[in-house]
């Protein structure tokens, strides 16, 4: 009777949706909602820009930790081209706990929750931070128990991506 656990278990595995997977040279999945200031939002919408998804929440406090420095990073790269934005995964009834945490910040968020399309749904781990490339390929990923998002590890991961400053 043991193998009908595992055989259940792999089983489960097979049937997991995208999101639990999704890694780099995957295709980024749809991400489509309003953000927390009311302006729609469409990943896909963004084809043709190096686009950085955070997926974080106010409870998480590595995810806290690095806000500021994907604030920076945001900053940094506008510029060229390069868009942020936070994918908040607490529960609804937390809208204003999410807002007061979002509100140091410049870079668009939306709360996963209620969203219209969530391909990143349902994460096995916070923060994780995917680098999409202009085609919407996963270029990276970056997680705590990965390559931590870092000053230096986002800047690695755009190189490849972006065009020469003018």
């Amino acid at each position: 009777m043991r193998i009908l656990p595992a055989l259940l278990a792999l089983a489960a595995l097979a049937w997991m949706p995208h999101a639990y997977a999704l890694d780099t040279g995957d295709k980024a999945p749809p991400l489509k909602g309003v953000t927390l200031d009311g302006k729609p939002f469409d990943l896909a919408a963004l084809k043709g820009k190096v686009v950085v998804v955070n997926l974080w929440a106010t409870w998480c406090g590595p995810c806290r930790d690095e806000m500021p420095l994907l604030e920076a990073f945001a900053k940094k790269y506008a510029a060229r081209g390069v868009v942020l934005v936070g994918l908040d995964e607490d529960e609804g009834e937390d809208l204003a706990e999410v807002k007061q945490a979002m509100a140091p910040f410049s870079y668009p968020a939306l709360m996963a929750e209620s969203a219209e399309d969530d391909g990143f749904r349902a994460p096995r781990v916070l923060p994780v931070t995917y680098v999409i490339d202009a085609s919407g390929i996963v270029r990276a990923k970056l997680w705590p128990g990965g390559t931590p998002v870092t000053e230096e590890s986002l800047e690695k991961a755009l190189a490849p991506l972006l065009a020469p400053p003018a």
